[in-house]
């Protein structure tokens, strides 16, 4: 079936977006530059790179500011862009314990063996709007930043620190997670099929909506399933990247990126009614610095697992991969804007029959 051209054709089109760049830009400000974006609205930028499955910080910026602030609209213009990138090699495992901490916190234990690290967080402060804001100069920010670098750089943070949740697989209390396929899939190359491997579903999760993940993880938590979660540790911190480059001779070290990460237990095992009872464990990670996320992932990670009969949304592995993808959910729903004018015509037209038919049937009787 063939949509109607909307009138004006291509020129119409045309129009439409000279608009997109006179609205940007008819206040008249200074045009924001990606390396303001990239450095100051960095949770966005991180959000962008998360969902789009890239992490290139300039490149989620310069999509934020095209998308001029659009998350969802700058996702999908990283993941496009990706898409045309070729595939050279994939980089080994992740080793989290290596990671160079910004930011690491324990919901369960008050004293962790290297203490918590509050780190960057709003999660003390109170939510007002800083006024303050509308003024800032240069000479300002300047002193800041120099005031802030050297009480920070007095000292030095361990290269290492402990894994909370290795101490309660010590005492047994924790359950392995799922044992899966040793392939790893990639979902950016085969669909997921279901029951999908554990691997499918975390690089689902990882490039999930914020949002939406946060939506169906709060309904668990309210009730609507069967998981009750703690955080056993929550990490923001750099990681080193390497790919396998046997032919000279081991790894190659490619830099470092920025990760959170968090480690969720529940009261929920998902095991055997027979098996000796421990804490489940689900996992988050997700690009740059984004906690609601990574907290989300690991609680949807454990209610997906759940064997109930009749399952709540959350617990439903198939309801939320396929409806936590920003990208695609944001699609299908914008799809309404386009011509439907022949569907509806025929709509139109069964309605129309339906109630010839009513009437009728109404003056037989």
């Amino acid at each position: 079936m063939g949509y109607v051209a909307v009138t004006g054709g291509q020129q119409a089109i045309a129009n439409a977006e000279a608009l997109l760049r006179y609205y940007r830009l008819k206040g008249g400000s200074r045009p924001l530059e990606v390396e303001q974006i990239r450095d100051q609205m960095r949770l966005a930028v991180d959000k962008v790179m998360g969902e789009g499955s890239l992490y290139a910080p300039t490149l989620a910026a310069l999509a934020l500011k095209q998308a001029e602030g659009d998350s969802l609209e700058a996702s999908l213009a990283i993941r496009a862009f990706r898409a045309t990138q070729s595939r050279r090699y994939y980089a080994m495992a992740l080793d989290t314990s290596e990671m160079q901490v910004i930011r690491r916190i324990s919901a369960t234990f008050q004293e962790v063996p290297g203490g918590q690290i509050l780190g960057p967080t709003r999660d003390y402060t109170q939510r007002l709007l800083d006024f303050s804001l509308l003024k800032e100069s240069d000479s300002e920010l300047a002193s800041i930043v120099s005031d802030l670098e050297s009480r920070f750089s007095e000292g030095e943070m361990p290269d290492r620190f402990p894994k909370i949740i290795d101490f309660l697989r010590r005492e047994n209390l924790l359950a392995e997670a799922p044992a899966g396929n040793p392939h790893i899939d990639d979902i950016t190359r085969q669909g997921i099929t279901f029951p999908c491997s554990r691997s499918a579903k975390l690089q689902s999760l990882a490039r999930a909506e914020t949002g939406s993940m946060m939506a169906l993880a709060y309904s668990v938590s309210r009730g609507y399933g069967e998981v009750h979660p703690y955080i056993g540790e929550l990490r923001v911190g750099y990681v080193p990247v390497y790919v396998d480059r046997h032919e000279l001779g081991g790894p190659l070290y490619l830099g470092r990126i920025l990760l959170t990460e968090a480690e969720m237990i529940t009261s929920y095992t998902g095991d055997d009614t027979n098996s000796e009872p421990r804490f489940a464990l689900g996992y988050g990670l997700c690009f740059g610095h984004n906690e609601i996320k990574a907290i989300s992932m690991g609680i949807l990670d454990v209610s997906t697992r759940s064997r109930a009969l009749d399952k709540t949304p959350a617990e439903d592995e198939e309801y939320v991969l396929y409806h936590t993808d920003g990208i695609e959910a944001s699609g299908f729903v914008a799809h309404w804007k386009l011509p439907h004018y022949v569907t509806f015509q025929s709509t139109l037209d069964r309605l129309r029959a339906a109630q010839n038919q009513a009437k009728e049937r109404s003056s037989d009787e």
